[in-house]
């Protein structure tokens, strides 16, 4: 849910005419095997969007090299769609952790990012970067570790997904 409503705010409050939920098959930062399979990540994805024009699942990295790195990705996406302009939304909590990530002065150079603040974490210099505009979006404060948690568990994650999402994970084994 807390996915959803960024994108549904950038969306609604930004110029951006439509949000790509990126599904990543290798964060350089995540471990492989703690996720899902790469199909039932990005069919989950699909179902929270339901019928929303403005945001699409996109699985765009499952075909590049793994780990999947945020400027690759962001330079196969120039090339494949010279007629657009991406930009990457991220958590404050990710902005500080910026300078970790691969050239990542090459996608300050060449992309604006769209970070929403979250309040339990400092921004960093990088917030007064030209190419950094901060936003202030309602936030909820479960991550998708805790959900997956709760699966496990045998609790109940109704309410903390789409409905779709529930239904569906309700009658799988998924993450369970």
């Amino acid at each position: 849910m807390g996915h959803m409503i960024i994108a549904n705010y950038m969306v609604e409050h930004t110029d951006l005419d439509e949000v790509w939920m990126v599904v990543s098959p290798q964060s350089p930062f995540k471990k492989k095997q703690s996720l899902a399979r790469d199909s039932d990540r990005l069919y989950l994805v699909q179902l929270a969007i339901g019928d929303n024009y403005n945001i699409r699942a996109s699985n765009i990295e499952f075909d590049l090299p793994q780990p999947s790195y945020t400027i690759d990705t962001l330079q196969y996406l120039k090339e494949k769609y010279d007629n657009k302009e991406f930009i990457l939304i991220m958590g404050g909590d990710n902005l500080v952790s910026l300078p970790k990530w691969k050239n990542y002065e090459q996608i300050l150079a060449h992309h604006d990012i769209f970070v929403y603040k979250r309040p339990e974490y400092e921004l960093g210099e990088l917030q007064n970067h030209e190419r950094v505009h901060l936003f202030e979006a309602p936030l909820m404060h479960i991550s998708a570790s805790y959900i997956r948690a709760e699966i496990k568990a045998g609790k109940s994650v109704r309410y903390l997904v789409p409905d779709a999402v529930h239904d569906y994970l309700e009658k799988t084994t998924l993450y369970k």
